[in-house]
């Protein structure tokens, strides 16, 4: 394998399947599946998903919400989906601790950096829910922070399209794809991988990101076993 210990940044809208809210059972069982295919190859797994798919901060915000509400809001949405993503995983025979950067005693174990890597060397798949714990950052900046944390090898980006391009291919089909990217050339074209906070927290500390089409059967597993596919961005 490629990489020894990962961590996988999910979009709660990923969840959402073919839903327009919520979460689709379906989706989830599917990403439960490919994540323990991963598991049983021996890589170790961390994962922060995001929780757009019930609630979004800076939406409740632009809409008259307080800010800072608003987004301990969207932090209770990622430790939902965690929950969901746990059960699933369990479903699978997968072992899986969550973690939250909120105490949320109840449901799930606060964030300690020794317990998760723990976790990790013994084969536990860990989700890290609650974002940063803090108002005003994402949950790009709260996968980027958790991977240096732990000393991921990579931050693999799943997404539903297949790389970066240079528009959305969603919307115009003359996109082009990019197969690999310097840190420095995506700020010079302006590419969005992740939020600016988060992108340039990874480019300090060197840690590459791998974008790529979470949602095509087999792909996480064919990537970490050295097949090329999706956008790596690196130093």
């Amino acid at each position: 394998m490629s990489y020894k210990r990962i961590l996988l940044k999910l979009s709660g809208e990923a969840l959402m399947g073919e839903r327009q809210y919520g979460i689709d059972p379906k989706r989830l069982q599917e990403y439960a599946q490919e994540i323990k295919e991963v598991t049983k190859s021996g890589v170790e797994v961390a994962i922060v998903i995001g929780g757009g798919n019930i609630f979004r901060g800076l939406a409740g915000a632009s809409a008259g919400m307080d800010r800072v509400q608003g987004d301990y809001m969207g932090m209770l949405a990622t430790v939902i989906n965690g929950l969901a993503l746990q059960s699933a995983l369990e479903n699978e025979d997968v072992p899986t601790r969550l973690q939250t950067a909120i105490k949320i005693n109840a449901v799930a174990e606060p964030f300690i950096r020794r317990k998760a890597m723990r976790h990790l060397e013994k084969g536990r798949v860990v989700i890290f829910g609650g974002g940063t714990g803090n108002p005003y950052f994402t949950t790009d900046s709260a996968a980027v922070l958790r991977a240096i944390e732990i000393e991921a090898d990579v931050i693999l980006k799943g997404t539903r399209v297949d790389g970066i391009y240079t528009s959305d291919p969603e919307k115009n089909k003359d996109a082009v794809k990019f197969d690999t990217l310097s840190f420095d050339d995506v700020l010079k074209k302006g590419l969005k991988v992740m939020d600016t906070t988060a992108f340039t927290l990874s480019q300090e500390n060197d840690l590459p990101i791998i974008v790529f089409d979470m949602n095509t059967k087999g792909n996480l597993l064919k990537l970490l076993s050295g097949e090329k596919m999706g956008t790596v961005v690196s130093a």
